[in-house]
């Protein structure tokens, strides 16, 4: 396999596969099929309905690129979840299972042979811890991501660090103890290709799962946890914007239906014997109204009054005398 380059939506597929094979899983499990002819990067994307630029940049990222080079802002993060899922699928239907099938053929796995049957128990467990560690992230960790790109996420809700499975390391040492064990116990009184055969498979779902955790932790979850951060400045936003308003429709309530009125008349620029009259109360009373109203508003200039009247509409502009 040649160095790493860097691939541009305007190459060949056809080119780039056959400069990495490894990039043909990267294009199924974005849900592109074969068939490629002479079409660009572009045009498969137009195709299936894939960003292009998301598409690109994880094309170059299992290349060897580096993931500082990826401009997480730009990434379609649904398109990485349907790339992570389809992954899931790989190995969970596909891979595992038929390994498992090689290994049945190549070993004689009988309660005899104590070895073959603790090496088939060890990969079967390791099968299962697998595939517990992928429905987490199934059920708990993309759903999330899921609700976070509908904006159905609030801030009351655990962040996406805390909806992490973190146990990749483990995944990978058991796959490596898997591969010793037939490398350094499983003595042979002859070739067997089959077995072989089995552990190149195991040396290449090892490296195959290596980079899938790669993208999780070095593309998709810092493109998830910018999304995050997007979302609960808006919600914040949104969150004071609502406070401001609330705060304005609670001054209006905390002003008595006398009070608005005492503020109507003082906007239309009244004196407070004019308020007097035209409300029938003693000037006291309506001396008293303004020291109350500038308490409860922290407003103290008839300009003020005038403002905080017409902002909550107890008068229109036209009613002002300026």
């Amino acid at each position: 396999m040649d160095t790493y380059s860097q691939y541009n939506k305007n190459d060949k597929v056809r080119f780039v596969i056959a400069h990495d094979y490894r990039l043909l899983q990267v294009l199924s499990r974005f849900g592109i099929s074969l068939g490629f002819g002479e079409k660009t990067i572009s045009d498969v994307c137009n195709q299936f309905n894939i960003d292009t630029y998301t598409l690109t940049s994880l094309i170059n990222f299992v290349s060897g690129g580096n993931a500082h080079d990826i401009d997480i802002k730009k990434l379609n993060i649904n398109n990485l979840l349907t790339y992570l899922k389809n992954t899931h699928k790989y190995f969970l239907n596909f891979q595992f299972p038929n390994i498992r099938r090689h290994l049945l053929y190549a070993i004689d796995c009988s309660i005899k042979n104590e070895l073959s049957f603790l090496v088939l128990k060890f990969y079967d467990e390791y099968v299962e811890e697998v595939r517990k560690h992928m429905n987490y992230e199934e059920d708990v960790t993309f759903k999330y991501v899921e609700d976070l790109v509908n904006s159905q996420v609030t801030k009351k809700q655990k962040h996406v660090n805390s909806v992490l499975s973190m146990h990749h390391h483990d995944i990978e040492d058991k796959l490596m103890d898997l591969k010793n064990l037939f490398v350094q116990y499983y003595s042979q009184s002859e070739i067997n290709h089959g077995l072989n055969a089995v552990i190149i498979e195991l040396y290449n779902t090892q490296e195959d799962l290596q980079l899938h955790c790669k993208v999780e932790d070095s593309v998709f979850f810092p493109a998830v946890k910018n999304a995050e951060d997007i979302l609960i400045k808006e919600l914040s936003y949104n969150e004071n914007t609502n406070t401001n308003t609330d705060s304005k429709a609670t001054s209006d309530d905390t002003l008595s239906e006398r009070e608005k009125e005492v503020v109507v008349c003082v906007a239309k620029g009244l004196s407070n014997k004019e308020i007097a009259d035209k409300l029938f109360l003693s000037v006291n009373t309506i001396t008293t109204h303004r020291r109350n109203i500038a308490k409860k508003l922290s407003i103290h200039s008839q300009a003020g009054i005038t403002i905080y009247a017409i902002v909550n509409k107890l008068v229109s502009l036209e009613d002002v005398n300026i």
